[in-house]
Formats: structure tokens, sequence, C-alpha cells
């Protein structure tokens, strides 16, 4: 199955808001992040289709094929990542105690497991030379999200009906992805449809400039992974902003939970 992937290629941008920018929050300071690695990201996010393809389930609460794949955990996306991975040959981005092979993982954990078997999920590490898929950064995924603009959406300082699906134009639904128009790079539905996860720990921004930031330190304490871009539930048009942050516990799956895939450009 196709995996369509649009090459983004490094480079620096202003990451988080101005403070005149309306409705902005304050952990959204404004700081230059430089990004030294090409990397390619999804053109969509990952649609139902795809995700039973590669996992053999389909965990989301609106059916059709070609919605976005919702209610996956941050947890399942490292398994569908490496899964399909293994599948094209590549090598596998996660791993969890040394092990590339979800198999070999043992359970999702949930919000009852034991703290022992959370830790080590949690402790998961990247190989960001790997040619295997992944999640994006959160700062890839504000910066391909961007596309070279600087205001709220990509699509300029106000939400119009070519931005997204929210509460106001979804009819409490998910929309086949690429409905929208791509932003400049080629990409759909960055704003709204569905949250999207990010790898990164949630952690507040620095105040000096940032090389390839990765998010927190894993820490067992530090459990919220951040997420991105809104979805179709969202009451206002501000969850949608391309600076706008939100996080979340990595076993929680809800129908607003979805995700789009990256590599680091070989």
């Amino acid at each position: 199955m196709e995996y369509a992937m649009e090459l983004i290629e490094a480079g620096s941008f202003l990451m988080g808001s101005p403070e005149d920018e309306a409705e902005r929050h304050e952990h959204e300071t404004q700081h230059r992040v430089t990004l030294t690695k090409s990397f390619c990201m999804g053109k969509y996010t990952v649609t139902q289709a795809q995700y039973k393809a590669v996992m053999g389930t389909n965990p989301s609460k609106f059916d059709g094929d070609n919605l976005p794949v919702e209610k996956v955990c941050w947890y399942d996306t490292l398994i569908f990542c490496n899964k399909l991975s293994i599948q094209e040959r590549l090598t596998p981005a996660y791993s969890i105690d040394g092990k590339t092979n979800p198999d070999d993982w043992g359970d999702i954990p949930t919000f009852t497991t034991y703290w022992e078997v959370r830790k080590a999920w949690d402790a998961a590490a990247c190989d960001w030379n790997s040619s295997g898929y992944r999640l994006p950064t959160e700062a890839e995924w504000e910066y391909a999200c961007r596309a070279g603009t600087t205001t709220a959406y990509n699509t300029g300082d106000s939400i119009s009906d070519d931005t997204g699906w929210y509460k106001v134009n979804s009819g409490d639904i998910t929309h086949e992805v690429g409905q929208k128009p791509a932003n400049a790079w080629g990409l759909y539905d960055m704003h709204g449809n569905v949250f999207e996860w990010c790898w990164d720990l949630y952690d507040t921004y620095p105040c000096g400039d940032q090389l390839d930031p990765l998010g927190a330190p894993s820490e067992p304490y530090r459990p919220y992974r951040v997420i991105r871009g809104g979805d179709w539930g969202s009451p206002q048009a501000m969850w949608l902003r391309s600076a706008k942050r939100n996080v979340c516990f990595p076993d929680l799956r809800r129908y607003v939970y979805g995700f789009r895939l990256a590599r680091t450009a070989q």
C-alpha cells in the first residue's frame, strides 16, 4: 500500500506564536528552531485502510477506508511504524529495551498497568538515522504545517473554509483525507480532522535558539506526549492554529486522535 510522502528540506523557522497572535497560549513562546536534517512527511494522515493492512484491526469510531484512523494511542503508533518498516525491509526507528520487533515488546500499557512495565514503553528510543517510519517531532510537525508561513494558520491570519475541518464545518464526523487544499509543501489536513501524535514528551519551550529539538528527556513523571493540529470536534478555530500545543497521556485512545508518518531523509 502506498504511503505518499513529501520531502521537507532542512531549514530554520520561528516556532511558537508572536505575542499579538489572537488567542495564543503562554506555552507558545516564540523561538528560532533549526532543523539540520531533511525529512519526509506523509501527505495525509494514516487512513483506516492503511492501518488495517499493517495491524489487521481498525479501532476507529467512524468507518471508512479513506477516513483517518482514530482511537489510536501513542504506543499504537510506535508498533505501526515498526511493523510497516519491517514489511518494507527498512530499518525500524523505534526500540524498547533494545528490541525493534514489536512482537517482543509485550502488551501495550494501559492506565492501570504496573509502573515498571509502563516505564519501558515510555523510555522507547528512536534511531533518528534509521530508514524506517516514525512520528514527526513537534518541531518537524510545526515546520511542515507552516510551510514557510508565519501566520496563525498556513492559510492566513484567520480561518477559512479551505483551512480545515472543525466543529463549525465538520458535522461532528471525520472526513476523507485530502478534501481540503494542501499547504504550500503539499501536505493535507494539517489543520483539523484529527489530532496528530508527535514524538515529543511535553516540556515548556526554551528561551533561546534550538537545534533539532526532541522535546523533554524521558522521565517517569513527565508522561504527557504532544498532539498537534486540532480535530473535527474542536469548538473554536484557535485549536487549529499552527502554533497550538496540546498534550495527552500516551495510553489514551479517543476518536479525535490519529497520526501522520515521517521518515528521516536518506
